[in-house]
């Protein structure tokens, strides 16, 4: 009965989260230094979601805090952070930050687990490209 319970939560999609900005992310030259930039990231869902941040070069790219848990209608501010590089001298082209996020099960803790995303329950994605100003 109790595995029931959890998949129940778990089968319903997951809501829409929105993030600020909302489509990509834009650094600004020069780059021979870090740059921080913020994304907030606000669930706009009824329900408790588990999310995580991949990004596609993670030499250049960090993310902090990697992953969490937003209650609905919770925000969190994220720092995505790009090391110095030789620019115009590395593909940059596919830069990008990916959001996952997932309903998180039903009377779990606020916890950040990983297992959320590798079971069945069903995983969001929003991608955030990259954009260098020369």
């Amino acid at each position: 009965l109790h595995n029931q319970v959890v998949d129940m939560a778990q089968s319903v999609p997951p809501g829409d989260i929105a993030t600020q900005p909302g489509t990509k992310i834009v650094f600004n030259a020069p780059y021979d230094d870090k740059h921080t930039y913020h994304i907030k990231v606000t669930n706009s869902s009824a329900r408790r979601i588990g999310w995580a941040f991949k990004t596609t070069n993670m030499k250049r790219l960090g993310v902090d805090p990697g992953s969490g848990v937003l209650d609905p209608k919770e925000a969190a501010l994220i720092a995505v952070s790009c090391d110095a590089f030789a620019y115009g001298q590395e593909d940059t082209n596919n830069d990008r930050v990916t959001i996952e996020w997932t309903n998180t099960p039903d009377g779990a803790a606020k916890q950040f687990r990983r297992e959320w995303f590798q079971g069945d329950g069903m995983v969001r994605r929003k991608n955030l490209p990259i954009e260098y100003n020369p």
